[in-house]
């Protein structure tokens, strides 16, 4: 999966040279449409039309913009009923919108991003999504064109809060195991859910979280089969450009931390904090179909890198997130701040806070996906 942030090491925005230009012909009038829709056969032809037009202006293929469609909110019947009237490489993104969380006047958003049954709804979404694309189009990739999770210009106090990274990087894993090729986020300025906000184009807490995540976790996608209470989310990775993979974690419960014990056999142990509550143990594994995707980690690496991602006083609400513990804020030039890791000895459990979000890099980790 791909997903791109505006900013590098150094600055709040890098420029980035597009070599590939893209169109998108209609805006949310799939299925039953937002104030107006369209039949799936008709806008089918229409699609034809566009691109056969797309490939007169640009006469050598590789100049060819990427035709996305239809840009709407996902219905599998009219989705599928464009791809059989569309045909072999017209289409060359299906894209849909995710807004699951419902409206910005919702007063159980923070409900609803805390509860995994709810969470896991938009699993079905992806999903349905892959099946369509690989029974009808194979040609096409699946995107996110839109998605901000509240509609209505997102949430107050919700969309461009800490609590939001929680849904954010669920979805991010949730579209990525079922091979979403990029994420488009809605948006980088404007609404209650911009990465920036309106008044100061300070970052807010979901920018940093979408810049770890370009950091850290690479293009290849591995399976997490997990035997764990439901509030744990997890989803690892190949890491990105370099050798190991990347395990992200999400702890939805906000009375309960957990330790997460990395065995050598890639077994994932889980407890719960023993300060907290009475023990109990869990196991993690990932796999990849039925065989280890690799090897115990390499005996010369003794320490992996953590990044915690919490909210400043514990206020799941406040617009400035801590890393292991420090608050992500800009320098004085306007630099985006360090964002290094803690070290930490393999042996040991990663201590998962309760509503917290741990990036953990296993540096030397020897996974044969990601070879």
């Amino acid at each position: 999966m791909m997903h791109e942030i505006w900013g590098d090491r150094n600055s709040l925005f890098e420029n980035y040279i597009f070599t590939q230009a893209l169109v998108l012909l209609g805006n949310e009038l799939s299925g039953h449409g937002i104030g107006a829709k369209v039949d799936a056969k008709l806008y089918g032809k229409d699609v034809i039309e566009f691109k056969s037009i797309l490939r007169q202006l640009y006469k050598a293929p590789l100049s060819q913009p990427l035709l996305l469609a239809p840009g709407g909110f996902f219905d599998q019947q009219w989705y599928s009923q464009l791809l059989e009237t569309s045909g072999h490489g017209v289409v060359n993104a299906l894209s849909h919108h995710v807004y699951n969380l419902g409206g910005g006047n919702d007063v159980h958003l923070i409900r609803k991003i805390l509860d995994p049954k709810y969470l896991d709804r938009a699993e079905d979404t992806y999903r349905d999504m892959q099946l369509t694309i690989q029974r009808h189009g194979t040609w096409a990739s699946a995107w996110v064109s839109e998605s901000g999770g509240v509609f209505n210009n997102g949430g107050q106090l919700v969309s461009n809060t800490f609590i939001n990274s929680i849904w954010y990087l669920d979805q991010l894993g949730m579209a990525s195991k079922y091979n979403t090729k990029v994420f488009c986020r809605q948006t980088l300025i404007g609404g209650n859910y911009g990465l920036l906000d309106t008044q100061t184009f300070l970052p807010n807490p979901d920018y940093y979280s979408a810049l770890l995540w370009h950091r850290l976790m690479g293009n290849g996608v591995l399976s997490v089969d997990i035997n764990a209470p439901r509030q744990i989310r997890a989803y690892a990775h190949c890491r990105k450009q370099q050798q190991g993979i990347t395990i992200l974690l999400i702890n939805l419960s906000n009375t309960t931390g957990y330790n997460v014990t990395l065995q050598n056999d890639i077994n994932v142990s889980l407890g719960k904090r023993p300060d907290l509550e009475k023990r109990s143990s869990f196991t993690h594994r990932l796999r990849k179909a039925v065989s280890w995707l690799g090897r115990k980690p390499a005996s010369n690496t003794r320490r992996r890198e953590e990044y915690h991602l919490t909210a400043k006083d514990g206020d799941l609400q406040s617009k400035t997130m801590l890393l292991n513990g420090a608050p992500l804020e800009l320098g004085d030039a306007g630099s985006i701040p360090a964002m290094d890791p803690v070290l930490v000895a393999v042996d040991l459990p990663v201590q998962l806070a309760p509503t917290s979000i741990a990036f953990v890099v296993l540096p030397k980790f020897e996974a044969k996906a990601c070879s």
